[in-house]
């Protein structure tokens, strides 16, 4: 266990779940004057490093923005490079994913991923499930807007059907009904690449999420970077609309 880790565990009052937006890697591409899919690789690099960083501190969940729905607006060529690069990254980390009791979780619009590329994750998908280590939730095709139209019409049809009252719809019910059911509601959200905005991620669920920015651009987003951004929260007074006496 290295000194950074021992310190930051010594502070005490980790987050539970962490939530990352990872931008930049178009941007970091175009400073090295190599195409998109460059940064895109080069990020994925990031991806270990932060999984394992998360592991070493013993933080119970992860949810990694990988794909937007709004991503499938990009060229052609970008978005088939994307759905190819994650095939090659899952093949790639399979085994040592299971290795380090790794589980990983799929949300958004899955069936409109590459049909390979679906076929690579829920094979993952099953072949984790029963490790208890760490949740990796990947955000693939993802909208929170979609999410939560989707969780509606859910309770709708419940509603309809004479199975649900009405007057028993809450939070809590509606969590259920989100694609992060069963995940608690992340603590910690970061954001890299400078951006002030939320790019709609996780809207029902970061309502008293404590925000972190970093103008570091995701491939250069390493270990280190991530135990900065955990030592920022450490340091945060979460009032979750209260005031604290």
């Amino acid at each position: 266990m290295d000194d950074r880790v021992q310190s930051i565990l010594a502070h005490g009052n980790l987050p539970r779940h962490v939530a990352i937006i990872m931008d930049g890697n178009g941007r970091w591409a175009e400073r090295r004057r190599q195409p998109r899919i460059y940064g895109h690789r080069a990020g994925m690099k990031s991806v270990r490093e932060v999984m394992e960083a998360a592991g070493d501190l013993g933080i119970p969940a992860l949810t990694l923005y990988a794909f937007s729905r709004e991503n499938w607006k990009r060229p052609r060529a970008e978005v088939d490079a994307l759905m190819g690069l994650m095939r090659r990254y899952i093949r790639s980390e399979r085994e040592d994913l299971i290795r380090k009791g790794v589980q990983v979780r799929a949300i958004g619009e899955l069936d409109q991923l590459a049909p390979r590329a679906r076929e690579e994750l829920d094979r993952l998908v099953a072949e984790t499930a029963a490790n208890q280590r760490l949740v990796v939730t990947l955000a693939l095709s993802y909208s929170g807007r979609a999410e939560i139209v989707e969780a509606v019409r859910r309770i709708a049809r419940r509603v309809q059907e004479g199975s649900l009252d009405p007057k028993s719809i809450d939070e809590d019910l509606f969590s259920s009904c989100l694609y992060t059911a069963g995940l608690i509601d992340p603590d910690l959200l970061i954001r890299t690449s400078g951006e002030l905005r939320i790019s709609n991620f996780l809207l029902w669920q970061i309502a008293y999420t404590e925000l972190y920015v970093t103008d570091v651009l995701w491939p250069d987003f390493d270990r280190d970077a991530f135990f900065d951004a955990i030592a920022a929260y450490q340091d945060r007074d979460r009032r979750f609309g209260t005031v604290l006496v």
